[in-house]
């Protein structure tokens, strides 16, 4: 057996039990970045694999030989996408179907149906290492409403409305992506207001809800880790505070700020201090650190991450805040 084989047959063993009879649910297979491969990605998405190639220079030998595993190993797979991220086209970074008729476009988690589209981009629309905060969601927020910032496919935003919120406000500038958010309300017959789902630029839609005065029981920041657009730039390993900032306005006395921050280059204490400063003026409070699913992370882990996310277990870094206002 080959190293790459054997790694995978560590990470299939250990997480037999995220393998249910209906395959139906989500899970990562391999985290090669902890698992002893960094080039390598291995996900699941009900009967479909996700393989994400990151290697500098693809070699199809070795992709092929991890697509006869992946095939042979779990025979209950009706598709495969690969993802390469170094690709020459477009359609290779965003993914081409390399195995079977057609990939699946939902899958189960916690219980809640989400519409996915594998290849929509070079993500996979549907990120599995915040599992836990739509858990979080899903038990919190009945009863409240929510802001859902940066919403891409707006799992959040459903989770939340799975777990009883009063109201749901998804806002993302790709429409596109708020479509499929839409998609995954059908599923769960969730109604679907337009006015709920607003696609425009993080800053101009946050001016526009603080012009009509909205305040909501949650707000969820969840910005990429830089962007830059020709209405503001968001720096999350520079310049966090000031986005966090932007949001605080739109939320209710007593309510409830989510705050995740994916730069990698940015280590936990760094950013857990960077919360405890905007906390020193005694109107936000952290509550509690919502950590990524080892299934996510790996259990057989090697490598060690670029830098210490601790306290956090992942770089994607996630607070809850508790908010009083002035």
């Amino acid at each position: 057996m080959t190293p790459i084989l054997s790694l995978l047959e560590n990470a299939r063993a250990s997480r037999l039990r995220e393998i249910e009879s209906s395959h139906e649910s989500a899970f990562r297979l391999f985290n090669g970045f902890y698992e002893g491969y960094p080039d390598l990605a291995v996900d699941i998405y009900g009967h479909t694999f996700v393989l994400q190639d990151y290697a500098h220079e693809p070699n199809p030998a070795f992709i092929r030989e991890v697509i006869n595993w992946l095939q042979s190993s779990l025979e209950w797979l009706r598709a495969g996408i690969l993802k390469t991220r170094n690709g020459a086209t477009p359609t290779q970074k965003r993914g081409q179907l390399i195995f079977g008729d057609a990939p699946d476009q939902k899958i189960k988690e916690h219980g809640i149906w989400y519409a996915i589209d594998l290849a929509m981009n070079r993500d996979t629309s549907f990120y599995l290492d915040t599992g836990a905060l739509r858990q979080w969601l899903i038990e919190n927020m009945r009863g409240k409403s929510l802001l859902n910032t940066f919403a891409y496919t707006g799992s959040f935003g459903v989770a939340a409305l799975a777990g009883g919120a009063s109201q749901v406000i998804q806002t993302d500038k790709n429409r596109q992506f708020l479509n499929l958010a839409k998609d995954s309300y059908q599923l769960n017959n969730f109604p679907i207001q337009p006015q709920d789902f607003i696609a425009q630029d993080f800053f101009p839609a946050v001016s526009r809800l603080k012009t009509g005065k909205q305040l909501f029981d949650c707000v969820i920041l969840d910005p990429p880790f830089f962007s830059s657009t020709a209405k503001g730039k968001v720096d999350m390993e520079h310049e966090s505070v000031r986005i966090i900032n932007k949001v605080r306005p739109l939320i209710n006395d007593g309510g409830i700020l989510i705050a995740i921050n994916n730069a990698v280059f940015l280590s936990g204490k760094e950013y857990i201090q960077t919360l405890e400063t905007l906390c020193q003026d005694g109107y936000l409070q952290i509550r509690e650190l919502i950590p990524v699913p080892d299934n996510f992370i790996g259990t057989n882990r090697v490598g060690k991450p670029i830098t210490d996310p601790s306290p956090f277990n992942h770089s994607t870094k996630i607070a809850i805040l508790d908010i009083k206002r002035k």
